[in-house]
């Protein structure tokens, strides 16, 4: 089977993540499990279990093990908490949501990835809700959402994005220039109130859209 192959890969890369300082049993557990290496192009199989960014196409890329990791962590996720996705692009950050028990809503531009994508978490036995359109907006038909997490770099935190979160709801999203950002995280202390932690230097695709960048 696909998902045996590469295991001492995963089970080497889970070490090097813990070596970085990632804390989380069940993040690690996830990545242990998730075959990586088919989110790519075949002929990248060989580098899957790196912890580097690899191209998906049209410009995007499969992040970093150690930013999805990082990412996932900052959630702070627990079994059944809905959980909002912006930046489908290969898939393999929703299924590591999924692999950990939450309720996963995910948004991506790219009509060709989102399709793939779509395709191959069904696949791997993953049902998370899918749609393509402008994640900076949002998806307010399901809100509220115990976590966002943004999986490319936005100028500013979304405005609409605060809104959709749940009180006691965190956001994970890195802001920044089109070089670099920094991951912050936001948490929504009540209906107007928000406390915001900002964290790592990071290296994220651009966030296009509505309230991001154009």
């Amino acid at each position: 089977m696909l998902s045996n192959r590469y295991q001492k890969q995963r089970n080497n890369l889970v070490e090097v993540l813990r070596e970085k300082g990632i804390k989380d049993d069940q993040v690690l557990a996830a990545i242990r499990s998730i075959p990586r290496h088919t989110f790519v192009d075949s002929a990248l199989w060989t580098r899957a279990y790196e912890d580097i960014a690899l191209p998906i196409g049209l410009d995007q890329t499969i992040s970093q093990p150690y930013t999805v990791a990082r990412q996932t962590e900052l959630l702070q996720l627990r079994q059944g908490m809905k959980v909002l996705e912006i930046g489908t692009g290969s898939g393999y950050q929703c299924a590591v949501l999924c692999e950990m028990g939450a309720k996963v809503y995910s948004i991506e531009r790219h009509q060709p990835l989102h399709e793939r994508s779509r395709e191959h978490l069904r696949e791997l036995g993953y049902r998370p809700m899918l749609k393509c359109d402008d994640g900076t907006v949002g998806w307010s038909a399901y809100a509220p959402y115990d976590g966002i997490v943004v999986t490319a770099g936005a100028p500013v935190v979304p405005e609409s994005l605060k809104e959709q979160l749940n009180i006691g709801g965190r956001l994970v999203i890195p802001v920044g220039d089109s070089s670099t950002q920094h991951m912050h995280v936001i948490t929504r202390v009540s209906k107007e109130l928000f406390k915001e932690d900002v964290l790592d230097g990071f290296k994220f695709v651009p966030l296009i859209g509505r309230e991001g960048w154009r």
